[in-house]
């Protein structure tokens, strides 16, 4: 499928797209173990694979919707030009030490939608508690960055006397979201913005940690969070709306694949 794209017009016509499904044809009659004279279709149904042709179609159709960056909110990575230095790094903590502001993040994907919950604590007081609410095509995982990103934004409004330390620990029960973050090969938007604010905030002479914690283990906070991201899911006022490419490639997936194509392949692994 090398350089679909460019000409994915040529299988328009009848004699090119039979020489290109007859490479498939001879894969799918040894897959199968069928007589030669089986048909191109049945193959493929028998095979439990998608049509070639069909195939290089999603291929140029989600080369166009990513390149597409005007008509399509996908959440694409940072351009090589507004990359941080490789050394502007953020630094996760397993201990949890007692800073001046505790932060609880969390974000929930559910039946009713995808939200982000913040529990913030300023010396032992809940400060503030703001939930954000994205479309359902979102994934936990962003919902999880959202409320890193948008705390940090919190925390950067803050009006400190010098006199008075300014650090902050920043609590998530998502492993795979701090790691992400620690990722020096990833540019994602959303890590890149939390980068960019954690340095912002060093700058301005704030100690910024993140730390992570355990689901459910009777901290007030990570609980306080979780309901609200439970409940910014039932919310309709969007906060963010960066489709991820995941989600975009899952679509195009689900239109270009025959139906039953899950259930046929499980009904062969039971066989």
């Amino acid at each position: 499928m090398y350089g679909a794209p460019v000409w994915i017009e040529a299988l328009k016509t009848e004699c090119n797209k039979t020489i290109y499904n007859r490479v498939q044809r001879i894969i799918n009659i040894i897959i199968a173990k069928n007589f030669r004279t089986t048909s191109y279709e049945a193959l493929c149904t028998l095979t439990v694979l998608t049509p070639v042709v069909i195939k290089v179609e999603e291929a140029a159709k989600l080369y166009n919707i990513m390149s597409n960056r005007q008509a399509y909110a996908i959440d694409h990575e940072v351009q090589p030009k507004d990359w941080l230095h490789p050394a502007d790094t953020v630094k996760v903590r397993e201990n949890l030490d007692e800073q001046n502001k505790q932060i609880y993040t969390d974000g929930s994907k559910s039946g009713p939608g995808v939200g982000a919950g913040i529990a913030i604590f300023i010396q032992n007081d809940l400060g503030h508690q703001p939930k954000h609410t994205l479309l359902n095509r979102r994934s936990n995982n962003q919902a999880e960055k959202l409320a890193i990103f948008k705390a940090l934004e919190i925390i950067g409004k803050q009006h400190i006397n010098d006199n008075i330390p300014r650090s902050a620990t920043v609590h998530a029960d998502s492993r795979i979201t701090l790691q992400f973050l620690q990722n020096t090969n990833n540019y994602n938007y959303l890590k890149e913005e939390i980068r960019k604010l954690a340095i912002t905030l060093g700058k301005n002479c704030w100690t910024i940690k993140f730390t992570g914690i355990k689901v459910h283990v009777g901290f007030y906070g990570e609980e306080l969070a979780d309901k609200l991201g439970k409940a910014a899911g039932r919310k309709h006022d969007i906060s963010f709306k960066r489709i991820p490419k995941t989600e975009i490639t899952h679509q195009q997936r689900n239109r270009t694949t025959p139906s039953g194509k899950t259930n046929g392949t499980q009904q062969q692994k039971e066989k």
